[in-house]
Parts: structure tokens; sequence; C-alpha cells
């Protein structure tokens, strides 16, 4: 006896498993769309609210100023706007990235760094002709509010 299968069984068993395997491998495409859209929905969530970056407002804080140094100081004083707006760009467009202290390390250390560089830079306009202001570096450090 052949155990080779009749022609009509061989097509059957062609036929039933090939519709298995499309059967299956759309329950797989489904699946992995489901668990995609749950993922965009996870992301969605949070990157709803990562909060914002808020300083110390420095012009308040300052001495009188000279004329000779009004341009400089007014200049940087807007530089340490335009700091403040980049970091919280960067904030909106890196949620979810990094670890536990990606905000500390990558965002708010460098945005404080920056800010006593242009503080100092205040400090030492308005000291060529009047006292150096002192204490400003206070100002520098900037906070994390969800």
């Amino acid at each position: 006896m052949s155990r080779a299968l009749p022609k009509y069984n061989k097509r059957r068993v062609a036929f039933v498993g090939g519709a298995a395997a499309v059967a299956l491998s759309g329950a797989v495409i489904a699946g992995s769309a489901l668990a995609g859209e749950t993922s965009q929905k996870a992301q969605a969530t949070t990157k709803a609210s990562p909060g914002t970056i808020s300083c110390p407002a420095v012009a308040p804080s300052l001495p009188a100023i000279p004329a000779s140094a009004q341009a400089e100081v007014d200049r940087n004083l807007a530089l340490l706007d335009t700091q403040l707006a980049e970091a919280n760009k960067r904030l909106q467009d890196t949620v979810g990235q990094g670890g536990p202290n990606f905000v500390q390390n990558a965002i708010l250390g460098p945005l404080e760094d920056k800010r006593v560089a242009t503080i100092n830079r205040i400090a030492t306009a308005i000291g060529r002709t009047a006292a150096k202001p002192q204490g400003l570096d206070s100002l520098a450090a900037c906070t994390l509010t969800r």
C-alpha cells in the first residue's frame, strides 16, 4: 500500500493549511495593530503634561542700571528669556526619554549653567561703571513645575 495521499487529499491539505496560515497571520496583524494603538495611547497620555520650567526673575533684583550698561543688560535679560523658552521646548520634545534624572541632567543643569554665565555678564556690565551687584547667582536655578 502506498503512503502517498490521493490527489484530492493533497489539495485539501494544502487548502486547509493555507487557510490556517492566512487566518493566523491575520490574527497576528490584528493583535499587533491593537498593541500599537495601545502604545500610541500610552505615549499620548505620557506626553500630555510634562510640566514647565520656571525660573526666578532677574530684572527685579537688579540695582539701578547705568545708562552705559543698559543695552547690554537688556540683551542679556532677553537672552535669559530665550534660554527659558528653549528649555521648555526641549522639555516638551523629549517627553519619555532618558531615565529618572534626565530632566535634571539634560535640561535643568545646562540651563542653570547658561543662566549663571548670562547673569554674570549682566553683573559685569553694571560693575563697569557702578557697584557690581552681588548674590545674583542664586537666581540661576530653575525648577520643574507639573
